[in-house]
């Protein structure tokens, strides 16, 4: 599955209901959890003893991957957070739901990758360490370019602040098209050019 070599597939269900029980999780966060996520299984683990052509690297000594069927495909993000957080292990999410894919990889923020077919979703492993591994894992399902000049936090942290950018450059055109007074209008205006002139 995904073209993971067979040596990695592990296939170890993890129960909703352990998981509740061994981290505490409060009602809201149970009913949460619940409504998005039907079940869980640790699908394979990759680490030099499972591939022996890959190397530890400094900082990745081994990663899983986490096979999620989904309820439904509008998901809240923070479940998937959540379970990074509860397990303390570097985790590629695979998210399922009615035959779709969507990867997910924890790296400074959450990344994802869009949703394809089950059948046709593949996680590359390529590289000669852990460390190279992953952050091509980190490119390839955030859709950040490995080869960049800028490193891929540099890139993701790049990318949020154009988004956050975009979304104030919205936030003001819809103002300026309800103001009325031409004065504020204009300063609105003169804001949206100055938003839209860091963006480029």
């Amino acid at each position: 599955m995904f073209n993971l070599p067979p040596s990695t597939l592990i296939n170890k269900p993890l129960f909703k209901k352990a998981v509740f029980e061994k981290f505490n999780l409060k009602a809201s966060e149970r009913e949460r959890f619940d409504a998005d996520i039907s079940r869980m299984v640790l699908l394979a683990h990759v680490s030099p003893s499972t591939i022996s052509a890959l190397k530890e690297g400094n900082e990745i000594k081994d990663f899983y991957v986490m096979q999620v069927a989904l309820k439904h495909k509008d998901y809240d993000t923070r479940n998937i957070l959540m379970l990074q957080k509860l397990i303390p292990q570097k985790l590629i999410f695979a998210l399922q739901y009615e035959g779709e894919t969507q990867l997910c990889i924890f790296h400074t923020r959450l990344q994802q990758s869009a949703w394809s077919l089950t059948d046709e979703t593949k996680i590359p492993l390529n590289g000669l360490t852990l460390d190279s591994v992953w952050e091509n894992l980190v490119a390839e399902i955030g859709q950040l370019d490995a080869k960049a000049e800028e490193t891929i936090e540099e890139q993701i942290l790049d990318r949020e602040r154009r988004e956050k950018l975009q979304r104030q450059i919205e936030m003001l055109e819809k103002q300026c098209r309800a103001e009325k007074q031409t004065r504020k209008k204009f300063e609105l205006h003169q804001q949206i050019l100055r938003l839209k002139e860091e963006l480029k």
